[in-house]
């Protein structure tokens, strides 16, 4: 184990994720990586990020909700894209720096196009962290209008209670980027007005456990495509795990 490649996710409450059992399959399944392992750093606060940094044999990591943001300034250098989307899920360990990059861009789109979901007039994100500011990178990229959706008043976002039909109108890819749905709140959902979404609107959740939140089963209710955050989550993964590998060479 002292030589083993040490890789791992950085996040708050995440004894749930995915991550640790995806790379270690991965890794148990190829002998090409038998010495490499990952395991979860679940730390109460972003100070405490450089422990995690300073273990023996780090190689790699993952970060997720609520740090994605917070980790940059815990780095020596970030893409640029990372740079542009102000957010980052992966760190690689490159020449003795801390480089940052954002996979979850390459796991939304992909995830868009596997379930070919296209020509949308707008989107709807619900949130304003690391993950929404992903998605607004990607509609910032494509030309397509997009509104922020949060609880707070802001002069950049709208708000739950002020959302109205025309919020709503033609093909409206709503895009769950909170916690909201994933333990503890899986009996809760987005406070949308639900009776005002027409069925051309797309439901996209990227809670991923349970497979279907209570905003999907809302959405399929209005008769809505749905799709939660499983397949992003993968197309994410694989690319951290790319980009890791590189590094190596």
């Amino acid at each position: 184990m002292k030589n083993k490649k040490q890789f791992g996710l950085i996040g708050k409450n995440i004894e749930y994720s995915f991550s640790r059992n995806f790379f270690s399959e991965k890794f148990n399944s190829n002998q090409k990586y038998s010495d490499y392992d990952y395991k979860n750093y679940d730390i109460k606060s972003i100070d405490q990020v450089e422990s995690v940094f300073n273990q023996k044999n780090i190689s790699g990591l993952n970060v997720t909700i609520p740090y994605k943001e917070n980790i940059i300034e815990f780095l020596d250098k970030i893409s640029e894209q990372s740079k542009e989307i102000g957010s980052v899920n992966t760190i690689c360990f490159e020449n003795g720096k801390k480089v940052g990059y954002n996979t979850d861009i390459y796991g939304f789109e992909k995830s868009l196009k596997e379930n070919k979901i296209e020509n949308i007039d707008s989107v709807m994100i619900l949130g304003t962290g690391g993950s929404a500011k992903t998605v607004a990178y990607f509609c910032k990229r494509n030309g397509i209008a997009y509104n922020h959706v949060s609880r707070r008043i802001s002069k950049s976002n709208l708000i739950y209670q002020n959302l109205i039909e025309d919020n709503f109108l033609n093909k409206v890819l709503i895009v769950n980027c909170t916690p909201i749905g994933t333990f503890p709140k899986v009996n809760e959902s987005p406070k949308l007005p639900y009776e005002l979404i027409n069925n051309e609107c797309i439901f996209f959740d990227l809670v991923y456990n349970p497979s279907e939140t209570l905003f999907l089963r809302k959405g399929k209710e209005i008769g809505c495509k749905t799709l939660n955050g499983s397949k992003m989550l993968r197309f994410q993964a694989e690319k951290s795990f790319e980009l890791w590998t590189k590094t190596f060479k």
